[in-house]
């Protein structure tokens, strides 16, 4: 990245590095705190509904060679095309999500049950006339992605859970609870990074 690019773009500031990626904040003075992720895996990193920021591509490239950006949300197109282009890589889709192909300007890679060359793999979550949403899972070192249905912000949580079920879902995903993570990697607010799931299951038992 150059000191050249456009100007209204953010200062990455917000990061937040783990045992096997980042996070970040491009806004984090928002309310809706849109967090972003990106994976580091054996076959490069893939970048999760990615808001772009002035220095992402920096923190990516320590990481690695960018392999792919990939949305498991419809609403989280966000800056995803953007940054694969700027990478020269392909976005991916689940292929069963057609609500989400429609609010991207091109054509995505379909996504079948993993990413290509990873360990995570990829399970619909959600499908409705408005809502479609995947979750990643790397059972092997404990990480859920959940971008939409699960967050850590006061809207989600009851009492002294520390992430809780999005209040748009008439009722709880069925899968969920088959989870057993050790970091939950949300997509509004800080992501869990230990004890998981303890923190999973209470919010679903009080459900």
């Amino acid at each position: 990245m150059s000191d050249d690019d456009p100007p209204e773009r953010p200062s990455l500031d917000a990061v937040t590095e783990w045992d096997g990626g980042i996070t970040w904040f491009a806004h984090p003075e928002e309310d809706a705190m849109r967090a972003s992720h990106a994976l580091a895996t054996e076959s490069g990193v893939w970048v999760v509904d990615p808001l772009d920021a002035d220095g992402l591509d920096d923190r990516l490239r320590d990481l690695g060679e960018v392999a792919g950006v990939v949305v498991i949300h419809d609403r989280h197109t966000r800056d995803a095309e953007v940054i694969a282009a700027r990478h020269d890589v392909a976005v991916h889709v689940p292929e069963w999500m057609e609500l989400t192909r429609e609010k991207l300007q091109g054509e995505p890679e379909p996504l079948g049950d993993e990413l290509p060359g990873t360990n995570y793999e990829s399970h619909r979550l959600v499908h409705t006339e408005e809502w479609e949403e995947a979750v990643l899972v790397d059972d092997a070192d404990g990480t859920l992605v959940v971008m939409e249905t699960l967050g850590t912000l006061p809207p989600f949580r009851e009492g002294d859970d520390d992430v809780g079920v999005h209040g748009g879902l008439d009722e709880t995903p069925d899968g969920l609870a088959d989870y057993d993570p050790e970091r939950i990697l949300v997509g509004h607010g800080e992501s869990i990074y230990e004890d998981g799931a303890r923190k999973l299951a209470a919010a679903l038992d009080g459900d």
